[in-house]
């Protein structure tokens, strides 16, 4: 049943979501060139930046030693073969040769070896996928000598930021000119806010590439991005959403592609003011109503959360008893008891200490849906009496927010198993001494099986120990969970061999070309 908060938001987020917006023009397109629409991401193409090397990949330039496939099944790429010891602390990686680089250098196992110790060297994430001691060449092989057990290691380095670029050439550029990789594509232009032009790799290693040139067009608006996929303009979208689908749906010439989600989105709750206060977490989810965010507000395009790991994946979600569930009434109460009062009578409580309490929850442009959900649960907290502000930013400034811990409530959309299954995405976000971590979130306990889930091979044993995991996570009211949401990809049947991956780093793929 509607109350009036829903009716108040369900009419603000339907017009914010369906103003008319102009389409930009875009050149028109030559024999082998298609247009892809695009939600920016990154202003900058140094892989080791962010989470920036997820646009190398997706953008057909970057590729790894290891890939998954459309099953979500980890395959050879870069590399042909991998083992490992028996403890996990040694993983032998069988190079492939006749690889070359998109500039026609021979791709070695001394680059490969080049290459990763570049990243490791600059990049603040690398110790959530594994901690390193050495590497060793021995022919074709490239050995991982590790400090820490690692029992998905293959799947570690198949994340982007393990991408394999040429170090032998003057890369004092590579911020707007991208690395040279194995890619079926190559950069050839770089904006952040406008668009990523790519051209075919006339080196590629497995197979023809069938486009001469690829624009990737950054369209913030979800709308203007329909639109333009709607006059031609673009012949593929990415991030449309449920709304979407009744402009596309029937019409013989678009395809529509849908996949349960393995994404989740999520808002951390700085541990570090306010929300270190248990009660304060514990009212505040409670004061949430998902069902009404997932069902009515994004029409049924998402699955509404309660712990990391979405339903999708086997690891016990059903089974997870969530005691901080929607319950309006449970929230004020437990405000009252650790003495939230409103003094003032303004309709929002202060603090035990009588300080004036507000919430900043920081947001980001490029997904629709992160402010469906921050708009819902501002309206959803001032019903309880949490008073909350949004601050819409960028992704980018976004990152810069997380890092300097400038937030009390986070939002954050990421995939949850980018190594395979949910190992490092946990790492990542939960154990206390991540550098991601800046949460302030410590459980000795997650710690420990954190550190027991990285040496552990048996999938029915690492099933359990996620399973425990996310427990721990959910009774410590640690994260707002808001939703796993459907992922669409339209494309209009200009094009062939559009494919969606479930681990979402290849958009622009060598199968995909002009229809004949």
């Amino acid at each position: 049943m509607k109350n009036r908060w829903f009716d108040k938001m369900f009419c603000a987020v339907l017009a914010s979501t369906m103003m008319m917006t102009v389409v930009p023009a875009m050149p028109a397109m030559a024999a082998g060139e298609i247009n892809i629409g695009v939600t920016s991401f990154a202003d900058t193409l140094e892989p080791t930046e962010q989470y920036f090397s997820w646009v190398i990949s997706r953008y057909g330039v970057g590729e790894c030693l290891a890939r998954f496939d459309e099953t979500g099944t980890l395959v050879p790429c870069l590399a042909e073969s991998w083992e490992s010891s028996e403890d996990g602390m040694t993983w032998t990686f069988q190079i492939r040769e006749g690889v070359k680089f998109s500039n026609g250098n021979e791709m070695t196992p001394e680059l490969v070896k080049a290459s990763l110790e570049r990243t490791i060297e600059m990049s603040a994430r690398v110790p959530e996928f594994f901690d390193l001691e050495s590497l060793e060449i021995d022919g074709q092989n490239l050995i991982f000598h590790l400090n820490r057990a690692n029992a998905n290691m293959a799947g570690s380095l198949a994340d982007p930021l393990f991408l394999i670029m040429d170090t032998s050439i003057d890369n004092s550029n590579i911020e707007m000119s991208g690395p040279v990789c194995t890619g079926p594509y190559m950069v050839e232009s770089f904006s952040p806010t406008d668009a990523c032009v790519v051209t075919k790799n006339e080196y590629y290693w497995d197979g023809e590439v069938p486009l001469d040139r690829v624009t990737l067009k950054c369209v913030d608006d979800q709308t203007t991005r329909s639109m333009a996929l709607q006059t031609g303009e673009i012949d593929i979208a990415y991030n449309l959403k449920t709304e979407n689908l009744y402009e596309f749906e029937g019409n013989p010439n678009y395809n529509i592609q849908e996949l349960e989600s393995l994404r989740s989105t999520y808002a951390f709750m700085n541990q570090n003011g306010a929300l270190g206060d248990l009660a304060l977490r514990q009212a505040l989810l409670r004061g949430l109503n998902k069902e009404v965010y997932c069902e009515v507000l994004l029409e049924g395009g998402a699955t509404p959360g309660k712990a990391p790991v979405p339903p999708t994946l086997d690891f016990g979600f059903d089974e997870l008893v969530d005691e901080n569930s929607y319950d309006p009434e449970s929230a004020k109460a437990i405000l009252a008891e650790a003495g939230y009062i409103d003094n003032n009578g303004d309709g929002y409580v202060e603090t035990p200490d009588g300080a004036k309490l507000e919430l900043n929850f920081v947001i980001y442009t490029s997904r629709a849906e992160l402010g469906v959900y921050a708009q819902a649960a501002q309206a959803n907290l001032k019903e309880i009496g949490i008073n909350v502000k949004l601050n819409t930013v960028s992704y980018e400034t976004l990152l810069d927010m997380r890092d300097s811990g400038q937030y009390d409530l986070l939002i954050w959309n990421v995939l949850v198993a980018n190594t395979g299954d949910p190992e490092n995405y946990l790492r990542e976000n939960w154990y206390s001494t991540s550098p991601n971590n800046t949460a302030g979130y410590n459980n000795p306990e997650v710690d420990r099986l954190l550190d027991e889930l990285a040496s552990t091979f048996e999938q029915e044993q690492r099933r359990e120990i996620v399973f425990q995991i996310q427990q721990h996570i959910m009774d410590d009211a640690a994260t707002v969970f808001f939703g796993y949401e459907t992922t669409y990809l339209f494309s209009n049947t200009r094009v062939t061999g559009v494919t969606m991956y479930p681990m979402d780093y290849y958009w622009l793929t060598k199968d995909i070309a002009l229809a004949e």
